[in-house]
């Protein structure tokens, strides 16, 4: 069991240079976690036909913002970064519903995993949260959830972490379907330009939002996750 852990004082706000340069680094495809392995369900819904071209990928993708796995796991993050590490039997409990929220065994292996290895590698810049969850953690954490709480930890503002995440998350995404649907670069581009006001506006939402908001409509995506565990030809692993 996480024991809540009381600090004196507030860590000073890292420089905004600092700051980037970390959330460059963290959320990199070459931060050592293993992202690139993951398709979300996208190798499915790609093999099935329901992915084809730009516009039904930009289609998903929107959706995932909007209504789906996007939107639920930036607001575990926006409720992890508020966590920090000022209460982490709430972040204990939030670590637990986001686990249950996965809809199928692949997406909670992606979510734990990625979280795992989140955690892992950004001892490279260690903190007293790191201390805490390393003496008293049991159990997987959830990618959403430890993404905000390091952030917090490293006074990162949360207007930051939130869009970039997302970022992250959807760029792997579209990485995969360049190289399944296939997509070109081109449109691979078109992509990341055509998903910035609809990030930036649902991470002002999720900033906002409470654990009573978060709801998911994207069944075709969950299902596709869960058709995936006996897709026969898989090159991911979800």
């Amino acid at each position: 069991m996480l024991i809540e852990a009381k600090h004196d004082q507030k860590p000073a706000r890292l420089p905004q240079g600092v700051a980037l340069l970390r959330l460059l680094t963290w959320l990199s495809p070459a931060f050592p976690i293993g992202a690139f392995s993951y398709s979300h369900g996208l190798e499915t819904a790609i093999a099935k036909g329901n992915i084809h071209d730009r516009d039904s990928m930009q289609d998903w993708l929107l959706n995932l913002i909007a209504r789906g796995s996007c939107w639920s796991d930036a607001v575990l993050l926006a409720q992890a970064w508020r966590c920090g590490t000022d209460s982490l039997q709430e972040l204990l409990s939030l670590n637990e519903f986001a686990l249950a929220l996965a809809p199928s065994a692949e997406r909670f292996t992606e979510t734990s995993q990625l979280g795992d290895a989140f955690y892992k590698a950004s001892k490279a810049w260690p903190t007293t949260l790191h201390d805490t969850l390393n003496q008293q953690r049991a159990g997987p954490i959830a990618q959403p959830v430890i993404v905000g709480a390091i952030a917090r930890a490293h006074t990162i503002p949360l207007e930051v972490i939130l869009p970039s995440a997302s970022h992250a998350f959807l760029s792997n995404l579209i990485s995969v379907a360049i190289r399944l649907v296939p997509l070109g670069q081109t449109d691979g581009l078109a992509l990341q330009a055509a998903l910035e006001d609809p990030i930036l506006h649902m991470s002002e939402r999720a900033a906002q939002a409470s654990l009573e908001d978060i709801g998911t409509a994207c069944l075709l995506s969950d299902i596709a996750a869960m058709q995936h565990e006996t897709l026969t030809t898989r090159i991911f692993r979800s």
